[in-house]
C-alpha cells in the first residue's frame, strides 16, 4: 500500500472495523475497547498514517469548511472588493488547513445559506455585507453556527470585522473644510446597508463640527442610475462646491454626468469619494478617496472566525485602518 495516499477507510478495512471506530481511537473520544484502539493506532502508526481533514472531521465532528456570503446584487465595480476580501479569507483558511464554500445571499432571499448551514456543511460563516434589517444575521444567530461579520450591526452579541468608516469619511470631509470647501452634496447609495449608513453620519460629524449649516451640506440618499443625471444637472447649477460620493460605483457615473456637461474637476466643481478603487484609479484627474485593504479585512475576518470556532476569546468588534488620499479631484484653483 503507498502510505502517502493511506485514508481513514484504508485503515478500517485492513484492520475489520468501521470507519467510526478508526475516528473515535483518533481523537479519543467515545467508545472504543483498549485492545482495539492500541491495534489501530499502532497500525497508523506503522504506516505512517496522516489524517485528512476530511478524516479529521469526522473524529472532532467538524467539516474543516468554512462559509462565505457574497450579496447576489453586488454591481460589476464592487467585484475587486470581494474578490479581495475573499483572497484574505483563502489565504488565512488554507493556513489552517480548512477550505472555503461561497454562498449568496441576497437582500430579502438567504435560502442558500440556510441550506448551507441546514445541511451542515460548514464549521462557520463570514458575511461580507450587512443590512440595516439582516436576515443572514437573523438566521445564523437562530442556528448557533459560529459566524462573523464584515461591516457592523445593530444586533447585539455579533462579533463583528469592519473599516472605520465613519472616522474615515469624517476625516476626509475635515480635510476638505480645512482646505476652504464649504457647500457639499453627497450622493448616496443604498441606505439598507450598514456602511452606508455609517459612512454618511461620518460625514454629517464632520460639517456639524465645523458648523456648515443643513443647507450646505446636502444629502441624496438612494440614488439610482436613472436619476443620477438629473441630479448631477441639480448639483452643478447650484452653488456646491465639492460632490462627494458614497463609493467608487457613484462616484464614477458622477464624473462621466459631470464631463458630459463640458465641466473641468476640480476647476468648476470638486468631486470626492469615500472608497478607492482601481476604476478611480486610472482617472484623470486622480480621485480624493479612502482607501481600505480589503484582503486584510478578509484575513482578519477568517482569523476571527477560526478563533471562534475553536472556542477561542475574540473582541466583539474589531475596525481596521485606512488611508487618506488627497488627490488632484479637490484640488484648491482659486
Amino acid at each position: 500500500m503507498d502510505n502517502k495516499k493511506i485514508t481513514i477507510d484504508d485503515v478500517a478495512k485492513a484492520l475489520n472495523v468501521s470507519k467510526t471506530t478508526v475516528s473515535r481511537a483518533i481523537s479519543g473520544k467515545g467508545r472504543v475497547g483498549a485492545t482495539t484502539r492500541e491495534r489501530i493506532l499502532s497500525y497508523i502508526e506503522e504506516h505512517n498514517y496522516v489524517p485528512s481533514a476530511m478524516a479529521k472531521g469526522l473524529a472532532q465532528s467538524t467539516t474543516y469548511n468554512i462559509g462565505i456570503t457574497m450579496p447576489e446584487d453586488f454591481a460589476l465595480v464592487d467585484l475587486p472588493f470581494f474578490q479581495k476580501c475573499l483572497t484574505g479569507v483563502c489565504e488565512k483558511a488554507s493556513e489552517n488547513d480548512m477550505d472555503v464554500l461561497i454562498s449568496t445571499v441576497g437582500i430579502t432571499d438567504v435560502s442558500r445559506l440556510e441550506k448551507l448551514v441546514k445541511n451542515r456543511k460548514v464549521d462557520g460563516v463570514i458575511l461580507t455585507r450587512t443590512l440595516t434589517d439582516d436576515p443572514a444575521e437573523e438566521l445564523l444567530s437562530r442556528s448557533g453556527l459560529k459566524f462573523v461579520t464584515i461591516g457592523t450591526g445593530k444586533r447585539n452579541g455579533v462579533v463583528r470585522v469592519d473599516n472605520d468608516h465613519e472616522a474615515a469619511c469624517e476625516e476626509l470631509t475635515s480635510n476638505l473644510i480645512k482646505q476652504g470647501t464649504k457647500k457639499f452634496a453627497l450622493m448616496c447609495g443604498n441606505s439598507l446597508h450598514v456602511v452606508t449608513k455609517n459612512r454618511m453620519k461620518g460625514f454629517i460629524n464632520a460639517v456639524e463640527a465645523a458648523k456648515i449649516p443643513n443647507k450646505d451640506a446636502v444629502i441624496f440618499e438612494d440614488v439610482l442610475d436613472k436619476d443620477m443625471e438629473a441630479i448631477v444637472e441639480k448639483i452643478v447649477g447650484s452653488d456646491t462646491e465639492c460632490i462627494l460620493c458614497m463609493d467608487d460605483a457613484i462616484c464614477i457615473k458622477v464624473i462621466d454626468s459631470i464631463k458630459k456637461r463640458g465641466l473641468k474637476i476640480p476647476k468648476d466643481i470638486k468631486v470626492a469619494s469615500f472608497y478607492n478603487s482601481t476604476v478611480l484609479e486610472r482617472n484623470t484627474p486622480s480621485v480624493t478617496s479612502l482607501s481600505f485593504d480589503a484582503t486584510e479585512l478578509g484575513r482578519v475576518a477568517c482569523e476571527t472566525l477560526i478563533k471562534l470556532i475553536k472556542e477561542e476569546s475574540v473582541p466583539t468588534k474589531t475596525l481596521l485602518k485606512y488611508e487618506v488620499l488627497m488627490k488632484e479631484s479637490t484640488r484648491k484653483t482659486k
